[in-house]
Order: C-alpha cells, then sequence, then structure tokens
C-alpha cells in the first residue's frame, strides 16, 4: 500500500512539477487516443465503453434470453427498462455478436431529439451554397458553358441516421439501440409508431425530384458512412431490424408504442453480472481485486440509487493508484444519485 498522498498527481502545494508524467494510462472508456476504431465488428470498442467486450461475457437469464428470442421471431421492437448499468445496453451487443449482424446502429436519445433526426439529415444551406458557387463559375466562365442539373447531386446533401440506415434493405436485419428513449419529448414515442409499423419511410427532398434522377435513384450517405443508392425516395426495409429500446423507467409510454413492443424488465445485477461487468472493462485481476467493492455496491444499492459507472471508476482508481484509504476513496466515488439536496 502507497503512502497518504503518494499517488497524487496534482498536490495543491502551489509549485509547479513534472509529476503529469507520472499520470498512468486512462482507463479503457476513456482512452481517446487509443481507441480501437477498426473492430472486428466495426465498433469504436473503448469509446464506448468495452460494449464489445461485454456482449462477448454476457450471459442472459431464461427470461432474458425468450423475449430476446420472441422479438426476433415476431419481428418486433424491444423495450428494456431497468436501473441504470443493469445490462440494457450490452443486451444489444451481445446479439450483434453472437448472430453476425456487424456494428450495432445506436441513436442516443436526449429531450431534443426527433423523429427526422434519426431518419435522415437534409444539408439544405450547404445544397444553396453550393449552387450559388457554381451558378457564379459558370456566368463568369466561357459563354455558353454547361450548367448542371442541380437536381442531380442532390444525395451528396442528405445522410441517414441510425434509423434510417437500419431500415435500409438488406439480407440480414441491423441491430439498432434506440438509447434511454425515457429521455425524450413527449412526443417521440408516438412519432416511432407508424415507422416502427410500417418498416418505410419517404425522403421528400428525393421524392419530389425522383423523375428527374437518372434511373431514380440518388445516392446517400448511411449512419455507418457508405454509399447507398435510394431509389424513388423511399427506403423500405426487407429485414426488419432487431430494434432495442432502452429506458430507465423515469416514465411511462403510451399503451400504442407498448402493444408493438416486445417489454421486458431486467432487475438488479447480481455479483455475478457485475464481476462481469467488471471484467470486460478492466479484466480478470481487476475484477478480483475488486470484489469486496463489488460487494459493498451491491449492498449499497439495495437503498440507494447508484450507478455501475461510479464502481467502474472506484475499481480503476483503487487498483492502480492503490491509495492510502481505499475504501474510504471508492465511498467517496460511489455517491448515491437520488440524494436529497
Amino acid at each position: 500500500m502507497s503512502e497518504p498522498g503518494e499517488w497524487l498527481i496534482y498536490r495543491g502545494a502551489g509549485e509547479p512539477h513534472g509529476g503529469i508524467t507520472q499520470l498512468p494510462p486512462p482507463p479503457p472508456w476513456r482512452d481517446f487516443a487509443g481507441r480501437d476504431d477498426t473492430a472486428s465488428d466495426g465498433s469504436a470498442d473503448r469509446r464506448l465503453g468495452g460494449y464489445r467486450h461485454e456482449a462477448e461475457l454476457h450471459r442472459p437469464g431464461a427470461e432474458e434470453l425468450e423475449m430476446i428470442n420472441a422479438a426476433l421471431y415476431l419481428r418486433r421492437p424491444l423495450l428494456v427498462t431497468g436501473s441504470p448499468g443493469a445490462g440494457k445496453s450490452t443486451l444489444a451487443h451481445s446479439v450483434a455478436h453472437e448472430l453476425g449482424l456487424g456494428r450495432v446502429l445506436r441513436w442516443p436519445i436526449v429531450s431534443r431529439s426527433t423523429l427526422l433526426e434519426g431518419l435522415y439529415h437534409y444539408d439544405a444551406i450547404a445544397r444553396l451554397q453550393d449552387v450559388q458557387i457554381a451558378a457564379h463559375h459558370a456566368a463568369s466562365g466561357p459563354d455558353g458553358a454547361e450548367r448542371q442539373d442541380p437536381s442531380a447531386d442532390i444525395g451528396s446533401y442528405i445522410r441517414l441516421g441510425p434509423l434510417g440506415t437500419a431500415l435500409l434493405p438488406s439480407e440480414l436485419p441491423r441491430v439498432l439501440l434506440i438509447d434511454e428513449l425515457d429521455k425524450s419529448d413527449i412526443d417521440l414515442p408516438n412519432d416511432l409508431l407508424n415507422v416502427l409499423e410500417e418498416g418505410e419511410f419517404g425522403i421528400p427532398e428525393l421524392e419530389r425530384i425522383a423523375d428527374r434522377l437518372p434511373d431514380g435513384e440518388a445516392e446517400v450517405l448511411t449512419d455507418d458512412g457508405t454509399k447507398v443508392k435510394v431509389r424513388g425516395g423511399r427506403v423500405q426495409c426487407r429485414a426488419f431490424p432487431f430494434v432495442v429500446l432502452t429506458s430507465n423507467g423515469e416514465r411511462d409510454f403510451p399503451a400504442p408504442l407498448m402493444r408493438r413492443c416486445i417489454h421486458l424488465e431486467l432487475g438488479r445485477p447480481d455479483h455475478q453480472r457485475l464481476a462481469t461487468f467488471v471484467r470486460a472493462h478492466l479484466g480478470d485481476e481487476a475484477a478480483r481485486a475488486g470484489d469486496d467493492l463489488i460487494a459493498h455496491f451491491l449492498e449499497r444499492s439495495r437503498s440507494e440509487l447508484i450507478s455501475t459507472d461510479q464502481l467502474l471508476n472506484a475499481i480503476y482508481l483503487t487498483d492502480a493508484a492503490a491509495p492510502a484509504g481505499r475504501d474510504r476513496l471508492a465511498d467517496l466515488l460511489i455517491q448515491r444519485l437520488d440524494r436529497p439536496r
């Protein structure tokens, strides 16, 4: 065990020093320089907090397994509710990993999220600027300079969102994670109904000029960063995507949405699941060294709202820095989230 204060980089003494060079490597989920953007499943697995490793280690319970397969068979969205850290997001990555369905398309929801944002984005301002620049060059060029039909390159200004990309026609379904839907504006769950029911949507900017496009097609960018052709201005799925909607239970959803989904309620994670969670992010040794912190975390979680992210922070710091007063530092990092102010 190190001496008190030995692990400190910033010492608060007011004297400049080169202690920053002693800072250990960052936690995997905060390693922006070393993240793996070319993981085998296409995910930036360090940036996503090790979901890829969690997916490999994830072992669902019987009810969870049945509800996942029900959603796959019925081609229905899976609404997964539970406390933070219960494994809701991991579920989507686990299905994609085991079934070989590629990168998980993730749509993180905030209070300002709209259906259009999930479907596609059309950059009308950039297109207008480019048309004006092209017109200026044509006007100042040789007489009779040929002007390109401005509708020909409209696809360059359209990018499909995660939901729009998931609905592209393909032989195998994509996995779409609509994360923390309960944080959305009150209208978004209702706005999702038709798209999730019909499995298709239109892009009005393309539909209006479809007869002027070569073969009625426009090439647009996807959420994956690749280009695909959209015919007639409409996107229609062939294999309905495996859609996972997650919620921390902060609000109720309208009945029309609930009846279109398979609902899975995840309970609080047990010791084994938390140990798997830690092992996926920090490795076997850290999981063994932090076993007592996991047990203490579980005890506190029975009466306090605390997050597994806090547990990861505590185990990483007390393992990497090995400071004196380990338990005290862990309690400082794992603060209850529901305490009155």
